[in-house]
């Protein structure tokens, strides 16, 4: 007969056990929430590094950067939208970079430090979009990696394409905060926000910003129906509209009628149907294969409508990823310049599928080898934002063949010939000049704006007036000449987009009348208008043409920037 161990034995025993498993659980909810902390952090620090990264490089002059600085720059001399110039959009596009300008000057630097706030404030915005939806720490900090490297990391100027999307996120941000808070006592607030920065969205860009506004409007009108109040589309509409009606009563009586483009004429409307359906059924193969993944996994998900309705964290998700990825469809083709601002859906479908495949996939995002896999895979897919960047590292420069023999390449079909049409991008510097400071531009480029800075016409006259119908606005304070600021002013000179036949016909008889002391103007031959070709027909009729030197495009030995002076 086995003798039985004394009971003290068995009850201490049991105590050990008990706390043993006790001081597991204790260390593992302290690695868990050391884990969770260490990730959320990692998502801010991640955020604001990655924003700072341009600040440490040079940039090659970016085509249409022009836009974004003169905004700025008459913004910061105190200038009136739609009194002292027109613009056929709203002008909170400029706001951000005309108070950076008045921070630290009119630089094109400055424009580089306005981005870095507004890519914060966008990773910013989406992170707190996830929190209040509740994704998991790991899938949330996935998603903050995917949307600031395939978002926000090339990003480093300032352009309506993407801050009208900075806006929308923080719009959406507001909104999350007020469906999921619920009993405080400041809730209201958000939605009021939410609306008002919606409109600032709606005034920087008119078709992301209205559809902004359908997608916050969609959101609330579900959570009053779950939440049964109908006044909260109502207070979200009233803070849209009152932010509206102060922002554009004070204009009312300059001519932002005339300038405003909501299809009216002389302008002429930008939407095709047909457009945008041949640019989603033919060149959007990631919007739809998203669309077909959320479909398919949805219906595993959904085993009863009525259920899922009132689920309120899935159901605002479901209708957000869709109302975000349908915007991308249209945004790809009614605003098309650069060709990819409308990726910022990739970050809100990939965390949506995601959060939707953890409920059925044991994955475990609380470790680190899960997470440290995940973002090398993460790289990995999105390795085209920064390979270009380390390219030069690893592979060689093409040399031009001449010669197939021997060779075996992708390119021995051909026998390439130097590239004559262009100024290569080794032939790029920097200039001297102060609101130029590291940026690149072709060297013609900077020879010409050299010859230009030392004419005794510019170097002697302190009172010149100065039509600069170019691509090179900081001339503008480089050449200390003051800007014309009327109403029929245009900000830029796109014949049909930015200006139009009044406008044109205004600077043509003002040639006519040899009203400008200098002008330089940009002749870019394969662009229908850009710079208007009527106008330059009047300078060589009624002006001398003094110099012609490269502009700061690409190809460069395609357009060119032209200096007139009255005819002796």
């Amino acid at each position: 007969m086995v003798a039985r161990p004394p009971r003290y034995f068995i009850n201490a025993s049991c105590t050990i056990a008990l706390c043993g498993m006790r001081m597991v659980c204790y260390f593992r909810s302290e690695i868990l929430t050391s884990m969770k902390k260490l990730l959320s952090v990692a998502e801010v620090l991640l955020i604001v590094l990655l924003a700072f990264f341009p600040l440490f490089g040079t940039f090659p002059y970016r085509i249409n950067i022009f836009l974004s600085y003169e905004g700025a720059y008459r913004l910061s001399l105190g200038q009136v939208p739609y009194k002292d110039f027109g613009i056929p959009l709203g002008y909170m596009y400029w706001v951000v970079p005309g108070i950076f300008f008045k921070i630290f000057g009119p630089y094109m630097m400055s424009l580089v430090k306005a981005q870095v706030f507004l890519n914060i404030i966008a990773g910013l915005s989406f992170r707190s979009v996830l929190k209040s939806l509740q994704v998991k720490d790991g899938v949330r900090f996935l998603s903050v990696l995917l949307f600031v490297i395939s978002y926000s990391f090339f990003n480093y100027w300032p352009w309506y394409n993407h801050t009208v999307i900075v806006y929308e996120l923080v719009a959406l941000s507001f909104v999350m905060k007020f469906i999921f808070g619920e009993g405080k006592k400041w809730r209201n607030v958000w939605l009021l926000l939410s609306g008002m920065f919606v409109f600032f969205s709606f005034f920087t860009k008119q078709d992301a910003g209205g559809m902004a506004f359908l997608i916050c409007l969609a959101l609330v009108l579900y959570n009053s129906i779950n939440e049964k109040n109908w006044k909260q589309p109502l207070l979200f509409v009233a803070g849209f509209f009152v932010t509206g009606l102060l922002m554009i009563a004070p204009l009312l009586k300059y001519k932002i009628g005339y300038w405003f483009n909501h299809g009216q004429p002389p302008h002429i409307s930008r939407i095709s149907f047909g457009d945008i359906a041949e640019d989603f059924f033919n060149n959007s193969p990631w919007i739809r294969f998203y669309i077909f993944i959320i479909v398919l996994l949805l219906l595993v998900r959904i085993k009863s409508f009525i259920e899922y309705w009132n689920n309120k964290p899935e159901m605002i998700f479901t209708l957000l990823t869709l109302g975000i990825l349908a915007e991308a469809a249209v945004f790809q083709t009614t605003s098309y310049i650069p060709a990819d601002n409308n990726i910022f859906f990739h970050s809100f479908a990939f965390a949506f599928i995601l959060a939707l495949l953890t409920d059925y996939v044991p994955i475990n995002f609380g470790s680190f080898k899960t997470m440290a896999f995940a973002c090398i895979g993460m790289l990995l897919w999105w390795s085209n934002v920064y390979w270009k960047y380390m390219a030069k590292y690893f592979v060689k420069p093409e040399v031009p063949i001449v010669n197939t023999d021997g060779i075996v390449n992708k390119k021995t079909y051909l026998i390439q010939k130097p590239d004559t049409t262009d100024v290569p991008m080794d032939k790029w510097r920097t200039s001297n000049l102060k609101s130029f400071h590291k940026m690149l531009l072709p060297g013609p480029t900077i020879d010409g704006i050299d010859r230009l800075m030392s004419m005794d016409l510019v170097k002697n006259n302190q009172h010149l007036k100065v039509l600069n119908m170019t691509e090179l606005t900081p001339l503008a304070y480089e050449m200390k000449f003051e800007l014309e600021a009327n109403s029929d002013y245009p900000l830029w000179f796109h014949k049909g987009v930015g200006m139009f036949q009044q406008q044109t016909n205004m600077f043509c008889d003002r040639i006519k009348n040899n009203y400008y002391d200098l002008v330089m103007f940009e002749y870019i031959p394969y662009l229908n208008n850009f710079y208007p070709f009527q106008v330059r027909d009047s300078l060589l009729q009624y002006y001398e043409r003094v110099d012609v030197f490269t502009a700061p495009r690409k190809p460069s030995l395609q357009a060119w920037v032209e200096v007139y002076v009255k005819k002796k």
